[in-house]
């Protein structure tokens, strides 16, 4: 199989949603972040969602791309996105979600690149809420295994490169996170991701030569910022402004993975976090993690 670079700027069709505040709550839950931001609808402000619900509130229209691209089918070699693995991650955060926003996501194809591993293409989604105020911009990266890239690659516009911290000797600190048997079940369906089934069927898995069922990378992403909110940001998390990494290893039900800060920057604005999580193998499941604070 193979895609041409020349599908760079193709759009997509604009998704509207609502939030509900459930959904909010259920997201939370489903990564055991009981801040009462994110539960105490008793507050005068009321609750606001968890940083990385962004993600969630736009991954309907990555989960059904295809009927988002706005090409005619014979054209766009709809085909590779079979073979599409979630590679990459930039968000930027321009407020916090909220009960009763609603949102219009739009979005294109911003970058299509050779890859040894294939082809990596990137789609740059833009939220705006009701009053046409932006939430969000989001830098989705795609791995497409073994399809080969037609062209030297094409990028239209920067989908922002996660920022590099040149790691010392030691970790500032570590933490170890384990990881329940049932917690992809419970993240897949409290998030309403269902799209593959890797996460949540053990045939399937063994299928495609899996040796489990293996967690999300998003949750995996989503445990690591709620413990540094915790632990750096004394549970407030309305400063996040960019959470980014890639996801570079899997991590099975029934298994512990340690999260290690690499270090920060000094206490300024913007701050910057750099983060790594290991498996119970030893192996980078998330590579290069990184978080921006700034007022």
């Amino acid at each position: 199989m193979e895609i041409s670079s020349n599908f760079v700027g193709t759009p997509l069709k604009p998704y509207v949603r609502s939030i509900d505040w459930p959904e909010i709550m259920y997201f939370a839950a489903s990564v055991d972040d009981n801040n009462p931001y994110y539960f105490d609808d008793e507050r005068e402000e009321g609750i606001v969602a968890p940083p990385m619900f962004s993600i969630i509130a736009n991954w309907p229209i990555i989960k059904n791309i295809n009927e988002h691209i706005e090409q005619e089918l014979e054209e766009f070699p709809m085909e590779v996105l079979s073979t599409i693995v979630h590679y990459t991650e930039y968000l930027k955060i321009y407020r916090l979600i909220k009960p009763g926003d609603k949102l219009t996501i739009a979005g294109k194809i911003i970058a299509i690149l050779p890859h040894r591993a294939g082809t990596h293409i990137v789609v740059g989604l833009e939220v705006k809420d009701q009053d046409d105020q932006l939430v969000s911009e989001e830098y989705i990266g795609g791995m497409l295994r073994g399809v080969e890239c037609k062209g030297e690659g094409k990028v239209i516009e920067d989908f922002t490169q996660i920022p590099i911290f040149e790691t010392q000797s030691e970790p500032s600190w570590k933490e170890i996170i384990h990881i329940d048997t049932m917690k992809p079940y419970i993240y897949d369906a409290c998030t309403d991701l269902s799209v593959v089934p890797i996460h949540t069927s053990r045939q399937f898995a063994h299928l495609v030569g899996l040796p489990d069922i293996i967690l999300h990378g998003t949750a995996t992403l989503a445990l690591a910022i709620k413990i540094i909110t915790n632990r750096e940001l004394h549970g407030d998390p309305f400063h996040i402004r960019e959470i980014a990494c890639k996801f570079t290893g899997m991590v099975l039900p029934n298994t512990d993975i340690q999260l290690c800060l690499n270090g920060k920057t000094p206490s300024n604005d913007p701050e910057h976090y750099f983060f790594d999580i290991f498996n119970e193998e030893g192996r980078k499941t998330i590579s290069q993690g990184y978080i921006k604070i700034g007022k």
